[in-house]
């Protein structure tokens, strides 16, 4: 085939950021109760929940008498390995968070659990996800009196809760959660209770685990598995869970509503080992590969993924399409995100400080290079031409995602939608923009098919894929000014 290759703009290569062009790690949550070491497990955990957020993690403990904190920056191994702060996390109930910020800076303020004392006892709170009407109801309570410690979205939970006249905290709970919109998977834990909340749509995920009798609540399977505990269920849209020495009980305090969990958990964020809504994520992200084989394939020597988010999706494109899977990008996993860049022409090569191309396995060949998603599209510039660079004859994009068009207000922290390469050029254009000899993304109907579901537009949506199609599940309150003519012009545009 023949086709025009240019290249990105000076501009925005100069400008290039390997950490800016990426889907940002939502949070992730982790809780058990009636443990002799909780904190040690939920350390352990966090750590299989580090993907999810890598700017801050945080534990609370009670020990029967006394809650205890533990909040810092930086990853959970920094911090959560020392045997001094272990040991200052007393108690047989613990929860833990480790964090992206979404919303409010990233300071120690805002490092998760969140603490509050109540009148009936102290109250720790992580949140998973984001609330689309947490300005406004900040508004409204700081004119009404509050006192606000944070700039998280989270805090206006525990503010709600500390207003509520109903006698009991659970109902206290119920009662703030009555008034947030939005997206969140809640671990809570108070002087007698372990509690789990999944917002009415399971927008979030947010699982039950149990390790030698004792109950636990956590954001991916994953985390049970590093610690040998078992698989329960998924806490269910809408459900409340309430663990204490009595038991385990759910509540149901909402109407029904069809489930529509974030199809991202299985394109992007959860770990490949974790089984979500029952599946695996590993084989959906290699249906997802295959699908796109199908729907878009071409004549190639080699099937090369973008690591390592990308290797699953083209190892599904290499069965189906009979094209060799090679690793013709080799990342280092021994480069931090916290590397300093001094000059703008080491910044430069910042994607060959993670990946660096395999020349014998890219010279002189036809490829197909395997992504997950596009953001901005700069990251995709480089590595396109570091296949050029290593002697690739043609280059063929392959994205097993649809184009994101929109952002997302749930706890995923993507760019403004002008700067969303799919929401600002067309196929063409964006082909043109990476420098590759074609480019294809996979359907929604694709998605859907790779999740085993029926992707029709006459059932569609089973999940929250609005980055995708517009769709918005929920009113987006705190979206205010030109931006809100903006989103509403542009949702308009897409119905």
């Amino acid at each position: 085939m023949t086709s025009t290759v240019d290249c990105a703009p000076a501009d925005v290569v100069a400008a290039f950021d390997p950490e800016a062009d990426r889907l940002r790690e939502e949070c992730g949550v982790f809780g058990i109760f009636g443990h002799p070491e909780a904190a040690a497990v939920v350390a352990l955990g966090l750590h299989a929940l580090q993907h999810r957020g890598q700017e801050a993690a945080g534990i609370v403990s009670f020990d029967g008498k006394r809650f205890h904190s533990e909040r810092r920056l930086g990853l959970v191994g920094d911090h959560f390995s020392r045997a001094s702060t272990m040991q200052a996390l007393a108690g047989a109930a613990a929860i833990g968070h480790v964090r992206y910020s979404t919303t409010g800076e990233t300071i120690l303020r805002n490092v998760q659990p969140l603490f509050a004392e109540l009148d009936g006892g102290g109250f720790a709170l992580a949140h998973n996800g984001n609330l689309t009407n947490a300005l406004t109801l900040r508004r409204q309570l700081i004119r009404e009196g509050a006192i606000y410690q944070s700039t998280s979205d989270t805090e206006v939970v525990l503010q709600l809760v500390a207003r509520s006249r109903k006698p009991k905290l659970v109902d206290r709970f119920v009662d703030a959660l009555r008034q947030i919109e939005g997206a969140y998977a809640f671990v809570c834990l108070s002087n007698k209770k372990l509690i789990g909340a999944r917002d009415p749509l399971g927008i979030r995920p947010l699982v039950l685990g149990e390790l030698d009798g004792r109950y636990i609540l956590a954001s991916e399977t994953c985390a049970l598995d590093i610690i040998g505990a078992k698989f329960v269920r998924d806490i269910e849209n809408g459900e409340i869970v309430v663990i204490s020495e009595e038991g385990i009980e759910s509540h149901k305090p909402f109407p029904p509503q069809p489930q529509r969990p974030c199809i991202f958990e299985f394109i992007y964020f959860a770990r490949p080992d974790s089984i979500v809504q029952g599946k695996s994520v590993y084989q959906v992200r290699k249906n997802m590969g295959a699908e796109l084989a199908r729907e878009a394939g071409v004549e190639a020597d080699v099937v090369v993924p973008v690591p390592d988010s990308g290797v699953p999706a083209a190892i599904g494109y290499a069965q189906a399409s009979g094209v060799p899977f090679e690793l013709g990008i080799i990342r280092n996993h021994y480069v931090g995100r916290t590397f300093i860049q001094p000059t703008q022409s080491v910044r430069e090569l910042g994607v060959r400080m993670k990946h660096s191309a395999n020349r014998a396995v890219i010279d002189g060949k036809r490829i197909v290079l395997v992504d997950d998603s596009i953001v901005r599209g700069t990251t995709s510039v480089k590595i396109v031409q570091m296949m050029r660079d290593a002697g690739a004859r043609e280059v063929h994009f392959r994205i097993s995602s649809p184009p994101i068009r929109f952002p997302d207000f749930y706890g995923i922290d993507t760019p403004e939608r002008e700067k969303l390469l799919a929401a600002t050029m067309d196929l063409e254009e964006m082909r043109r923009f990476i420098g590759c000899d074609s480019l294809a993304f996979l359907s929604v109907d694709g998605i859907y098919r790779a999740v085993g579901l029926d992707g029709r537009d006459d059932i569609r949506p089973q999940f929250t894929d609005h980055c995708f199609t517009g769709d918005y599940p929920t009113p987006l309150a705190d979206i205010v000014g030109e931006s809100a003519k903006q989103q509403l012009s542009l949702l308009a545009e897409a119905g």
